[in-house]
């Protein structure tokens, strides 16, 4: 028996890769959002999966819109991404309120109310403060935010833990540090699947971030999205999300073996990000057991094998890039 999925922010990057998986399952997949621009879903599969998409517009802010489409649909499973990131949340604060952490507790209003087993949603790495010492953060860590999205972040981690305490909604809450692959355009992290774009277009590119950080192949966190959904245990969960964690450079240097051509206007600019460059995700391992794991190496060939291909199509968007 089939799912029916309710994805918010399916037109970013992680949804679209989320909406993929899905389809790929065999599944239906229901994306509500605000936008009509489907470009991220459209780089990843072909007219006739995008057909069995079923598009809501409406607005995350009205919890109203949201129920109603809830509802509407059946849905069995909810995986909501919406969201400001980190720029847009500190040029309107309250906008990025209403978004990250009203568009939350409206999504979990309406799966309590529908009697749902399970809410997953984005959480991040941005829950903590500066690195402290050398030992990677467990869910165990104080939380010290330094921007507003980190601290919506961890408002939308303690609404969930009360959904769960008075009226038994379980969730899990994901927190990814640098995710990075095709549709990964937008956010203070996104610097590096630019430097791939600009690699295969043979465009100078400067990553505005140093020093070492957690890398997410977007493949694997999408699947780890969707496993939560299907088989977390009960409760209100957070998780880390471990990756590979490596100088922004080491990646520089992986583009440079695949493009070395177009590799040669790569560059690095700007300070070390202000969150630890590792985080510990045992617990998610032992909460689900058998996650994917891409290398680093294939992760990146992948993402440079479909920018080359969206290129000669005449198909990949260079927005990020001019």
């Amino acid at each position: 028996m089939s799912n029916t999925w309710f994805l918010t922010g399916a037109l970013g990057c992680i949804g679209a890769w989320v909406t993929k998986t899905v389809l790929d399952r065999g599944d239906r997949a229901v994306v509500f959002d605000l936008g009509g621009d489907a470009r991220r879903l459209r780089d990843l599969m072909d007219e006739e999966a995008l057909a069995r998409v079923d598009f809501v517009q409406g607005d995350i802010t009205d919890g109203a819109a949201v129920r109603g489409a809830m509802e509407a649909a059946g849905v069995t499973q909810v995986v909501h991404l919406a969201g400001l990131q980190v720029p847009f949340c500190k040029a309107d604060p309250a906008a990025g309120a209403r978004v990250n952490v009203l568009g939350t507790i409206h999504v979990l209003e309406a799966a309590a109310a529908m009697g749902l087993q399970r809410v997953v949603y984005a959480s991040s790495a941005a829950v903590y403060g500066p690195p402290e010492g050398e030992t990677p953060p467990d869910e165990s860590a104080a939380l010290e935010p330094t921007t507003h999205y980190g601290v919506f972040k961890r408002a939308n981690e303690g609404n969930a833990r009360i959904y769960f305490q008075d009226g038994g909604l379980s969730s899990v809450g994901i927190r990814p540090l640098t995710v990075y692959g095709v549709g990964r355009d937008q956010g203070m992290t996104s610097g590096p699947t630019s430097a791939m774009k600009a690699a295969v277009l043979g465009r100078p590119f400067e990553v505005a971030f140093s020093g070492a950080t957690d890398f997410n192949y977007v493949a694997d966190t999408a699947a780890a999205f969707v496993e939560a959904a299907l088989r977390a245990p009960e409760g209100a969960h957070v998780f880390n999300l471990h990756g590979d964690s490596v100088q922004v450079q080491h990646i520089l240097d992986t583009i440079a073996r695949f493009e070395p051509e177009g590799a040669k206007g790569l560059g690095i600019t700007g300070p070390e990000l202000p969150i630890p460059p590792a985080l510990e995700g045992s617990a998610l391992e032992r909460a689900l057991p058998g996650l994917p794991h891409t290398s680093l190496e294939d992760g990146i060939r992948e993402t440079l094998d479909r920018f080359r291909a969206l290129r000669d199509a005449g198909r990949l968007d260079t927005r990020d890039l001019d």
